[in-house]
């Protein structure tokens, strides 16, 4: 069938059909035209303005100044247990790593031939302590009996000399009579002076009883050093802590000056880094941290400087420190890795710029890339502080100003449009 004209009263009501028809007809050709025209005005602009580009602005902040290194924790001593005596170890008490209370035993020795060292003291000393009372009981009573006897006898021979002198010059006694009765009084004497000692022996303060008193105290001595070499038998903790190394097991052949068994006291925990020898100047003793272990990072606790080694070590450039941890956490474990922050300075209202944006910062001559007249231009700037991320601005830019970051890949001369992120 042929195509019939449109009327006229259609024509009037489409008048840009055939238009929209055309359209329709080149549709991928005008798309095409369009793109390309959006391409070229976007390089056009992009050729006068220049480049979009992030940039960093200088704002007023706080900023904290740290130096960052890492380390290990170490315990401010170890204690080496050992053995006093030779013995064989019958048996271990606990495990590596287990936490131990000051007095708890750890090791016991085969302890046989102690004991029977004990049982032989405590017989010396109760043999002694018997010579004691015999001495008090028995020897000084029967001492001062027969000084009373020896006294007794020694006045009546007194007496009859007396009488017998008393005759003999009366002429009623003869010479010989008085020479006996003079010897028998004599002897009286040497009995009582021989009672005499004998009690004075006896008594407190006298040879017998000093030595008497000299046995029992050495008898308590041996006893002593008996009870304390059984007591060596079993190893006890000196003090509280966790066993970190154990050397030992039954049927060792225990001597003294050997280590048994290694113990980190309980208490304060030691931090111990190298930090480069650049880093000196800004530590110092008393200054606080925040450290963290790598095992785990989200958990933070506070340390302080205890110690700086006056030495440098030169292999690796760097200078030993050590923080005090007053407080470690339950977690921390000995030769566990750390990560610590030392707080060294800070600035309330400094002027601060990422660090990113900032070149040559080590070289004494730093410089940021700035935009002037739409151009990137170089500026030497002054810089103080430097955080983790930002650093502080002395001289050569003030607040609001910004700098493009090194990143960025743009050139000194280049135009460029700045966009704050």
């Amino acid at each position: 069938m042929l195509d019939q004209p449109l009327p006229l009263a259609q024509k009037s009501r489409f008048p840009f059909r055939p238009l929209w028809s055309g359209i329709l007809a080149h549709k991928w050709f005008i798309l095409t035209v369009a793109v390309l025209l959006v391409f070229g005005a976007s390089q056009g602009v992009r050729m006068v303005l220049g480049p979009a580009v992030v940039v960093d602005q200088v704002r007023s902040g706080k900023l904290v100044e740290s130096v960052v290194a890492s380390g290990h924790v170490e315990t401010p001593f170890r204690v080496e247990i050992g053995s006093q005596i030779t013995g064989t170890v019958e048996d271990v008490l606990v495990n590596q790593g287990q936490p131990v209370t000051k007095g708890q035993p750890l090791i016991s020795l085969e302890a046989r031939e102690l004991k029977a060292a004990v049982v032989q003291a405590q017989g010396a000393v109760e043999q002694a302590e018997a010579r004691i009372r015999q001495l008090q009981e028995l020897t000084l009573p029967s001492a001062k009996e027969s000084l009373a006897q020896a006294e007794a006898n020694m006045r009546n021979a007194q007496q009859i000399f007396d009488r017998t002198s008393q005759l003999e010059r009366n002429g009623y006694a003869t010479r010989a009579a008085l020479e006996d009765a003079q010897k028998t009084l004599d002897v009286a004497r040497a009995l009582k002076r021989a009672a005499e000692f004998q009690v004075y022996t006896a008594s407190p303060g006298g040879s017998d009883h000093v030595m008497a008193q000299t046995q029992l105290n050495q008898a308590r001595a041996n006893l002593d050093t008996a009870q304390s070499r059984l007591g060596y038998a079993t190893i006890t903790a000196p003090r509280d802590g966790v066993l970190i190394t154990r050397s030992v097991e039954r049927g060792t052949v225990a001597q003294p000056g050997k280590a048994l068994l290694v113990l980190a006291p309980a208490g304060d925990a030691q931090l111990v880094l190298q930090i480069d020898e650049r880093n000196l100047g800004k530590i110092a003793l008393g200054q606080k941290a925040l450290a963290s272990a790598d095992a785990y990072p989200d958990k933070r606790f506070a340390a302080v400087i205890t110690y700086i080694n006056p030495g440098i070590d030169i292999s690796r450039a760097s200078v030993e420190v050590k923080l005090t941890v007053a407080d470690p956490p339950a977690y921390l474990r000995q030769d566990m890795t750390v990560s610590v922050d030392i707080e060294v300075a800070a600035k309330n209202d400094a002027l601060v710029l990422p660090v990113r944006s900032v070149h040559d910062i080590l070289s004494g001559q730093p410089w940021v890339l700035g935009i002037k007249d739409g151009r990137a231009v170089k500026r030497p700037v002054k810089v103080g502080l430097r955080g983790n991320s930002h650093i502080e601005i002395v001289e050569g830019l003030s607040a609001g100003e910004v700098a493009i970051p090194q990143n960025s890949r743009v050139v000194t001369g280049q135009r460029v449009r700045p966009v704050l992120p």
